[in-house]
């Protein structure tokens, strides 16, 4: 096992190297400057046009609202990323690693919205075997690049992989739970297994209707709960506040359990856990939002600001506060979710465990949830709107819950290393897509501003700008 450790962190270093975050900052950077910085400054038009409209059905082409389809999107998003990923930055990088999240979040707002457009671009409507539009890198090698073969094998890797991913969602869970109630691994892992299948099986409608109430719900006590450790300490704010900026540009000394770490490991592992948790330039943006209705692919890629804003502004801050202001990551041994554990229990005392673990169970059962969804577009791609694809849902749900089920127990360590590669993985062919679809992403992005948006505001009533690649009958 410790040769597959050691094996696992050499790929992990390598993929997430210096060259990998220079990639990822420069591809957001040059976008937002492209965008200039719509997605990052005009907040007020942003809100206007996600958040307050929540309770909107939505308007135009689609298959769920906008706001289900981000919920959707969110339950990858906010999850156990926010929980146990920020811990293991913090143990791993410092504290400095935190404000490299935050930088990273920022320009990838715009390397998100680049997804959402691509997913309302070049999606299909399944209209034989589910009645749904579908979206993934798959699809958009395929009816962007006419490279079916190369999109049948990256659907493998997806589907066969993706549910691996998950085994880090299982782990926070149960450390987490055994820590604050002492409760066994396994019954756990049952109570995951048996809920997160009840709900898939109902499909897009089920799990979108799910997450549209789970996710708002969840963040919002929690930001709460860290809100309470943040105020109960306001006078060590100035002083964390300056460790973290400190941290993140200079090298933390070791202090009790924490063993020091350079500014390269608080730029990696701030970068790698900020991609894991708000999923900015990972693909999944574009598998969650081409099935929302919209009456243009750029509003609904108004979402992904949100997105990243919520997870890594405010919940992976709220996270990172209180385990730094409570000194646990220098006091304690522990790692993941039950580093976080007991952050909070250091707070709030054996309540403030208990709360804490029961967040996390929840985040992991939503982002368990939403990452089947996203690995379910690749199923669906390999084969196609058939009889096949139908019959092959249940057998994918069966398999996609075994590792969640079975691989709980292993090292977290290792487990974020996987996560990290396959991460990587995705990153790189989602850059690539941006990369080389750039003209028609900026082409949809300057119609609506320049085009669609001016004519909605003079009264008119333009044709929705909507895409279905199946048939071929755009709506333009």
């Amino acid at each position: 096992m410790q040769a597959v450790t050691d094996f696992l962190y050499k790929i992990d270093d390598f993929m997430w190297g210096s060259w990998m975050t220079v990639l990822i900052l420069a591809t957001g950077i040059i976008l937002s400057i492209a965008f200039k910085f719509r997605y990052q400054r005009k907040i007020r038009f942003n809100f206007k046009n996600t958040f307050a409209k929540m309770m909107s059905k939505g308007e135009g082409e689609g298959s769920i609202s906008g706001f289900r389809a981000a919920c959707t999107a969110l339950a990858n998003t906010v999850g156990t990323g926010n929980i146990s990923g920020v811990a293991t930055a913090i143990v791993s990088g410092g504290p400095g690693a935190l404000v490299w999240m935050w930088i990273s979040a920022f320009f990838g707002m715009s390397t998100k919205a680049c997804e959402i457009i691509i997913g309302q671009r070049y999606r299909e409507h399944y209209k034989e075997s589910m009645d749904e539009y579908v979206c993934d890198r798959s699809f958009v090698l395929k009816n962007a690049f006419g490279w079916k073969k190369g999109a049948v094998v990256l659907a493998f890797f997806c589907f066969i992989f993706g549910p691996w991913t998950c085994c880090v969602q299982t782990e926070a869970v149960t450390s987490s739970m055994n820590e604050a109630f002492g409760l066994p691994n396994i019954a756990t892992v049952i109570l995951i297994g048996v809920t997160c299948m009840v709900t898939i099986w109902g499909g897009l409608k089920r799990i979108s209707g799910v997450m549209s109430k789970a996710v708002p719900i969840m963040a919002t006590l929690y930001i709460i709960m860290g809100l309470g450790v943040i105020i109960l300490n306001f006078r060590e704010i100035p002083a964390v506040v300056a460790l973290i900026f400190k941290s993140a540009f200079s090298p933390t000394a070791a202090a009790g359990g924490f063993a020091g770490a350079t500014v390269r490991q608080a730029i990696q592992y701030g970068v790698a856990r900020g991609i894991y948790s708000n999923d900015a330039g990972t693909g999944y943006g574009m598998i969650a939002h081409a099935s929302a209705k919209t009456d243009h692919p750029v509003r609904q890629s108004l979402w992904g600001w949100g997105e990243v804003f919520i997870d890594t502004f405010i919940i992976c801050a709220v996270t990172a506060f209180t385990i730094i202001m409570t000194s646990s990551y220098t006091t304690s041994d522990a790692t993941s979710g039950a580093l976080t554990t007991i952050a909070f229990t250091a707070a709030y005392g054996g309540i403030g465990g208990k709360l804490t673990a029961i967040a996390i169970a929840v985040f992991a059962w939503t982002t368990i949830i939403g990452m089947y969804y996203t690995c379910e577009k690749s199923v669906n791609y390999a084969f196609g709107d058939t009889e096949r694809n139908k019959k092959m849902m249940p057998i994918y749900m069966i398999y996609y819950m075994l590792p969640c089920v079975i691989f709980y127990n292993v090292e977290a360590d290792i487990l974020w290393a996987l996560t990290d590669i396959l991460s990587a993985v995705y990153v790189l062919i989602t850059i690539f897509i941006i990369a080389a679809k750039h003209k028609e992403i900026f082409r949809l992005f300057n119609d609506f501003w320049d085009r669609y948006l001016p004519a909605k505001e003079r009264g008119e009533n333009p044709p929705y700008v909507s895409f279905d690649c199946k048939s071929d009958n755009d709506i333009r």
